[in-house]
């Protein structure tokens, strides 16, 4: 399943900072059973908004992992609320058939 939600970084900060903190975190929670890796992406033309995603085996572990309290990711990503606004978008299923091109094999 995958988490995806949008990032605005506020005036005056950059997407490298966020990026900073989101490494941080994400070697931190990669470590629960189910991650299966995180993705950030900058909007095209909008260098202030990114898309970050959240890749799980399943939701189940997903929420396993955020019932357990890490004092380490709170502080991290305390650290990084006060310079962006962080939408959730959704959980999305992993898709039933992936359609790809004549010739191509999925990533």
């Amino acid at each position: 399943m995958k988490f995806i939600f949008e990032v605005r970084i506020k005036e005056g900060h950059t997407a490298e900072e966020y990026a900073d903190a989101w490494v941080r975190a994400s070697e931190l929670i990669q470590r629960a059973p189910g991650a299966r890796g995180t993705e950030l992406h900058r909007k095209i033309g909008d260098p202030s908004t990114l898309i970050a995603i959240a890749t799980w085996e399943s939701k189940e572990q997903r929420d396993a992992m955020e019932g357990q309290h890490n004092p380490e990711i709170a502080k991290i990503i305390r650290s990084a609320a006060p310079f962006v606004d962080i939408t959730p978008i959704g959980e999305f299923e992993d898709p039933e058939w992936v359609v790809m091109p004549p010739g191509r094999k999925e990533d």
